[in-house]
């Protein structure tokens, strides 16, 4: 008997230390199949709209990418809350913001001059613009983000509050940051903006989608890494040849916003006449204000590239941004997640970014981390 016993004891013992594992095992993989869940859904989100940034307008003089005109991809947030620009950051790796224009009807340009303070915006009826209900015009809504942007490469984005008629009453945060002629260009725009939050007194570790307005909320939870990089055109922009800047269709240069012409001045920056921020004026011609960076392919436009100017429209504006941003054709994506419960996640290092109280090894999910590179196709037509 007690041969037997011991031997009963001994085969138990081996299956329970068998069944141990499995079981770890066993609770693991539920984690693992979110946390791949969680990753697909953050590059998804990601891949698409950053495929669209630069989508312009498709009808009237202003068809044509935005990226003709300033930059759709900005590296930090921005909108009526939390704006960066307006604590003076103007690079962030760890956000994104991007703009174009969906697919709608709501397409038009500004009849009369657009003061700062004007509270009121008259606009052009165009003759093929649908009207579905009384109180529209060329389908803008109540409630509707739309994007103001002239030749010279200024912008607004602002939400409008009513539509009466030939006015359209737009409610923005302050003034606008520029006045605008008539012929400036109006038109509906989808904004997102992409960023990381990251506190640690809560363990919040956030992938956050922002739209530019109130709609600030998160996509993927327990994201722990989040880097943007960009990658562009070494070689600086210029004038398209056998075009002249009187004309009122454009494009006018290779891209960006185009100059005025020589010896006028523009009177919504401090450049010099004939000279915006991205061309200047020597021995009577406009040259390229940018440097050569490489020569022809792409190169890595860096973060200090991205932050120290020349600024478009000009250093002062309240939506400047680093004219080496227009040079921005490739996008690339770091997305890190880690699993949720942090007893599922060993000591911090090359496994886990956050630490955890793991302490068997089949019982742990190191986090994953995942890198692409978007090429935006409305930023590189023509190319």
């Amino acid at each position: 008997m007690l041969v037997a016993s011991a031997i009963m004891l001994t085969v138990t013992g081996a299956v329970f230390s068998l069944m141990n594992p499995a079981q770890g095992v066993f609770k693991a993989q539920p984690e693992v199949s979110d946390l791949q869940q969680r990753m697909r859904i953050g590059v998804d989100s990601l891949t698409g709209n950053l495929r669209m940034a630069g989508a312009g307008t498709y009808s009237g003089s202003s068809a044509g990418a935005l990226s003709n005109y300033f930059s759709p991809i900005l590296p930090f947030r921005t909108g009526d809350i939390g704006d960066d620009p307006s604590a003076g950051v103007f690079y962030r790796k760890d956000a994104l913001t991007l703009m174009y224009v969906p697919t709608t009807s709501a397409q038009t340009t500004i009849r009369d001059q657009m003061p700062i303070n004007s509270q009121e915006l008259k606009v052009t009826a165009q003759s093929n613009c649908p009207q579905i209900k009384q109180d529209q015009l060329c389908g803008f809504e109540e409630g509707m983000r739309v994007l103001i942007f002239d030749p010279n490469g200024s912008w607004d984005a602002i939400s409008i509050t009513n539509v009466q008629d030939a006015a359209l009453h737009l409610q923005y945060a302050g003034d606008l940051s520029t006045a605008y002629a008539p012929g400036s260009f109006i038109t509906q725009v989808a904004t997102h903006t992409y960023y990381l939050k990251s506190d640690s007194s809560t363990s919040t570790y956030q992938l956050m989608h922002y739209d530019g307005f109130q709609t600030d909320l998160p996509i993927v939870d327990n994201v722990v890494k989040l880097e943007f990089k960009y990658f562009g055109e070494p070689q600086p922009p210029a004038l398209l040849p056998g075009k002249s800047l009187t004309d009122t269709i454009g494009p006018f240069t290779t891209y960006g916003p185009k100059p005025p012409v020589l010896g006028v001045n523009n009177p919504n920056d401090s450049w010099g006449a004939g000279e915006n921020c991205i061309f200047m004026v020597q021995n009577g011609q406009q040259v390229p204000r940018l440097a050569v960076l490489a020569p022809p392919g792409q190169v890595e436009i860096t973060g200090a590239m991205l932050n120290d100017g020349p600024w478009c429209p000009d250093g002062q504006h309240l939506h400047r941004f680093d004219a080496d941003l227009l040079r921005v054709r490739r996008v690339r994506v770091k997305l890190r997640v880690q699993v949720g419960p942090p007893t599922m996640r060993g000591p911090a290092g090359v496994l886990f970014t956050r630490g955890g109280t793991a302490f068997g090894s089949d019982r742990i999910v190191p986090d994953q981390e995942i890198s692409f590179d978007v090429t935006p196709r409305n930023m590189n037509l023509g190319r």
